[in-house]
């Protein structure tokens, strides 16, 4: 970046860091321990919607490289739009798989970004959900893709579309040693109807 950018304000992009995936399964623990909070082993990758046979090859492929672990058990991922015309590739995984679940993440986005769609990509998430049995509470690890930053997202229980405001700060305050937090709440979008969530 030179002089000129600083003086009018433009900035570099940040280049997404895909490997800040992996530090989500000692956010887990962490999470637990201070909010009680344990994965439910749901994960998504959502990005624009694409057409065409380009994005089907990697569709395949993608399939082709999680359908290879032999361990898994049903369908490696599958493709979901959403009401806002997003397009998720979801992964299920035990809820105690975390880290199966984030390999599953980084190869669906690494594989996304090595076939061209980087431009794509807006966010992964995976799922957590309270684990006192009559607290059906759920709260949601979203990674910015194009940020390189995490935020905690937890919709209220219930109809409409409201948050638990208070939880994600207490998250936000419990992870900031475990993941890279952003740090402007107004990125801290609503993933409303998230599958994996």
């Amino acid at each position: 970046m030179g002089l000129l950018d600083i003086l009018l304000g433009r900035t570099k992009p940040v280049a997404p860091d895909l490997d800040r995936l992996f530090a989500l399964p000692s956010a887990a623990v962490t999470l637990e321990a201070a909010t009680g909070f344990t994965p439910t082993g749901q994960g998504a990758v959502c990005f624009a919607t694409v057409e065409g046979a380009a994005f089907e090859q990697t569709h395949r492929e993608v399939r082709a490289l999680l359908d290879a672990d032999t361990d898994r058990t049903g369908p490696p991922v599958h493709l979901v739009r959403d009401a806002y015309g997003y397009s998720w590739l979801v992964s299920r995984r035990s809820p105690d798989e975390l880290s199966l679940l984030v390999n599953d993440l980084h190869a669906v986005n690494s594989s996304m970004e090595v076939n061209g769609f980087g431009p794509q990509l807006l966010c992964s998430l995976a799922g957590f959900r309270a684990a006192d049995p009559d607290d059906d509470r759920r709260l949601a690890l979203v990674y910015l893709y194009k940020r390189g930053t995490f935020y905690p997202f937890a919709p209220l229980p219930g109809a409409g579309q409201r948050r638990d405001n208070a939880l994600e700060l207490q998250v936000r305050g419990a992870l900031a040693g475990d993941l890279g937090i952003e740090q402007d709440l107004g990125r801290w979008f609503p993933v409303w109807g998230a599958p994996g969530l």
